[in-house]
C-alpha cells in the first residue's frame, strides 16, 4: 500500500525565492563561524612544516574526519544526488566508485607515503630519484589535478548559491563564484593547513548530519521501506528504467566503454589526488595515518549509502524534469530536496552544509597547489634548498593568490556542468598523472628518473588532449563549448587510454634508461616506507 506524502510534487526555484533572506543569514552565520575558527587557529603558523602540515598536531580520528571532509566535495552532496535523481541506478556508480577507491589508498599508499614523504608528493618520488626533473614533473601534475578539481567545485558554488539567492543569470552566477574565490584565498591565506582541517572537520560533521537527518526524513515519509520510496520515484520521473542498469551508460557501445574509463578513474584515483595524499602529513606517525584511512573509509561509506536515498527521494519528490530546470540544474537536486522537505530553514541549513563543503574542499586544494610550487619549485628546485622556512611560506601565500584568480575564471567557463561528472575528469588526470610513478617509486626497485618523468608528462599530457577533444568540451549541447565541434575522441573520460598509456610509459622509459638510480638510496626508501624507521626525525628537520 502507498504512503501518504504530504510534499508538493513540483518544488521549484520560484518556490525558494520568497526565503532568500533566511537563506543569506544561515550562509553568512556559518562563514563568520569558519572565520573565526580559522583566525584562531593561525596563531601557530610559524614555520613551514604549520603552514603546510598543521605541525603534525592532528590525530587519526580527526585527520580521518578531515580526509572525509576534503573528500566529501561538491561531487559528492550535490553532483551525485543529481546524478542519481536523474539517470537512476547508473548515477549510484559515482558511489560505488568514490567509496572503492578508499581500499586501494589504504592498502597501497597511506602508510607508505607517511614514512617517506615531508610535505608533498614530490618528496616521495625524489627520494631515490633525481630532484630536479621528478620535483618539477609532480608539480606540474599536481597543479593540473588541483585545477580540474577546483573547476568542479567552483562550478557547484555557482549553482548552489544562485539557487540559494535566487540568481538564476549567468552573471549573476559569475559574480557569486567570484565571491567563493575570494572567501576562499583569504581562508588559506590565513589559516593555512591547521585552519583549513578545522574547517574540514566541521564541514565533515555537518554533512553527514545533515544528509542523515534528510535520508531518515526521506524513509519516514516513505514508511521506512526502500522499495515503496523507489517506487514513488519510478511514478514521478515516469521511467520504469530509473531503477535499471543503463539509462547513461548503456545507451550505446561507446557508452559502455565510458562507464569502464570512468570506473578506472575513480577507482584508481583517489590514491593519486595531491590534496588527499597531503592530508597524510598532518599526523604524528605513520599508525596515525593508516588510522586516519580507517576512519575516512567508514564516514565516506556511510554518506553515500545517504545519497542513494537522497538522490531517489529528490526523484519522488521532485522529479527530473523539475530538477533540470532549475538554477544549477541537476546539481540543484539536494537542495530543492531540503526546501520540499523542511522549507526555508533547512533549504537554509543544507545549502550552508553544502557551501561548507564547497569551501573546506576548494581550501584543501589551494593549500596543496600552494604547497607545491613553494615547496618542490621554488624551495627546492629554484633555490636548491637555500631558503629559510618563513621565505617559503610567504612564496606559498602569494601562489594561493594567482591559483584563487586562475579557479575563479575556470569556475565561471564551467557553469553548467555536473560537478561529479567534472569531479571524474580530475581522478582521471591524477590516475595518469600520478598514479604509475607513486607505484612504481614504492614497489619497483629498478624504476628510473626518466621512467618517472615520461610516465607523468605522458598520462598528463594524455588525459588532457583526450578531455580537450572529447564530448566534455565541443560537439554537444551540453558541452563547455556547445557552438564548436572538435570533438574527435568519442568518449567523455580519458581514463580508459591515458592510465594504462601511463603505466607503460612509465615501464618504458625504464627499460631504456641506461642510466641507474642510487641503490642504496632506494634500499633506505624500502626499509623507511616498509617500517618508518628514519622517517619521524627526516620529516621534522
Amino acid at each position: 500500500m502507498r504512503h501518504a506524502v504530504n510534499i508538493p510534487l513540483a518544488v521549484t526555484a520560484d518556490d525558494i525565492k520568497d526565503s532568500t533572506w533566511i537563506n543569506i543569514l544561515i550562509f553568512a552565520l556559518f562563514v563568520g563561524v569558519t572565520l573565526v575558527v580559522v583566525l584562531r587557529a593561525s596563531r601557530n603558523n610559524k614555520t613551514a612544516a604549520d603552514y603546510y602540515a598543521a605541525g603534525r598536531s592532528f590525530s587519526g580520528g580527526q585527520n580521518g574526519t578531515a580526509i572525509a571532509g576534503d573528500y566529501l566535495s561538491a561531487a559528492s552532496f550535490l553532483g551525485i544526488c543529481g546524478a542519481i535523481a536523474i539517470n537512476g541506478y547508473d548515477g549510484f556508480l559515482y558511489s560505488i566508485g568514490f567509496l572503492v577507491a578508499w581500499l586501494v589508498a589504504l592498502l597501497l599508499v597511506a602508510e607508505l607515503l607517511r614514512n617517506t614523504g615531508k610535505f608533498t608528493m614530490a618528496d616521495v618520488l625524489s627520494f631515490r630519484l633525481r630532484q630536479r626533473p621528478v620535483r618539477i614533473a609532480a608539480a606540474i601534475t599536481t597543479l593540473a589535478v588541483c585545477f580540474f578539481y577546483l573547476l568542479a567545485q567552483m562550478a557547484g558554488a555557482g549553482a548552489l548559491v544562485s539557487l540559494l539567492i535566487g540568481i538564476d543569470s549567468r552573471l549573476g552566477q559569475s559574480l557569486v563564484i567570484t565571491v567563493v574565490g575570494a572567501l576562499m584565498i583569504l581562508y588559506v591565506l590565513v589559516g593555512g593547513m591547521k585552519g583549513t582541517t578545522w574547517v574540514q572537520i566541521i564541514k565533515a560533521c555537518l554533512l553527514i548530519a545533515g544528509a542523515f537527518i534528510m535520508t531518515v526524513w526521506v524513509l519516514a515519509l516513505h514508511g521506512f521501506n526502500l522499495s515503496e520510496l523507489l517506487g514513488a520515484a519510478v511514478e514521478t520521473a515516469g521511467n520504469p528504467q530509473l531503477l535499471n542498469p543503463g539509462l547513461q551508460y548503456g545507451v550505446s557501445e561507446a557508452s559502455k566503454l565510458d562507464f569502464i574509463s570512468l570506473a578506472l578513474a575513480l577507482v584508481l584515483g583517489t590514491a593519486a589526488l595531491p590534496h588527499v595524499l597531503m592530508r597524510f602529513y598532518t599526523v604524528p606517525t605513520a599508525k596515525e595515518a593508516r588510522r586516519s584511512v580507517v576512519w575516512a573509509i567508514w564516514l565516506i561509506g556511510a554518506f553515500y549509502l545517504f545519497t542513494l536515498v537522497l538522490g531517489y527521494g529528490a526523484a519522488a519528490l521532485i522529479g527530473p524534469e523539475a530538477i533540470k530546470s532549475a538554477p544549477g540544474g541537476v546539481n540543484s537536486a539536494a537542495p530543492l530536496l531540503a526546501f520540499a522537505l523542511g522549507g526555508p530553514v533547512l533549504l537554509g541549513l543544507i545549502s550552508a552544509v553544502a557551501f561548507a563543503t564547497i569551501l573546506a574542499v576548494v581550501a584543501g586544494l589551494t593549500i596543496t597547489a600552494a604547497a607545491s610550487f613553494a615547496h618542490d619549485i621554488y624551495a627546492n628546485v629554484v633555490r636548491k634548498g637555500q631558503v629559510d622556512s618563513a621565505g617559503e611560506v610567504k612564496v606559498a601565500r602569494r601562489t594561493v593568490v594567482v591559483i584563487g584568480v586562475v579557479s575563479i575564471l575556470g569556475g565561471i567557463g564551467a557553469q553548467g556542468q555536473n560537478v561529479a561528472f567534472l569531479v571524474a575528469l580530475a581522478f582521471a588526470v591524477a590516475a595518469s598523472a600520478n598514479l604509475p610513478t607513486i607505484v612504481y617509486s614504492l614497489f619497483w626497485k629498478r624504476f628510473t628518473t626518466q621512467g618517472a618523468v615520461w610516465s607523468m608528462y605522458g598520462g598528463l599530457g594524455a588525459a588532457i588532449v583526450l578531455i580537450v577533444f572529447s564530448p566534455v568540451v565541443s560537439g554537444k549541447e551540453t558541452s563547455m563549448i556547445p557552438s564548436a565541434d572538435f570533438a574527435i575522441f568519442g568518449l567523455n573520460n580519458p581514463g580508459i587510454v591515458s592510465i594504462p598509456l601511463a603505466f607503460f610509459l612509465g615501464w618504458l622509459g625504464t627499460v631504456l634508461d641506461k642510466n641507474r638510480e642510487d641503490a642504496s638510496k632506494q634500499a633506505e626508501m624500502e626499509v623507511r616506507s616498509l617500517t618508518g624507521v628514519g622517517a619521524e626525525k627526516a620529516v621534522d628537520h
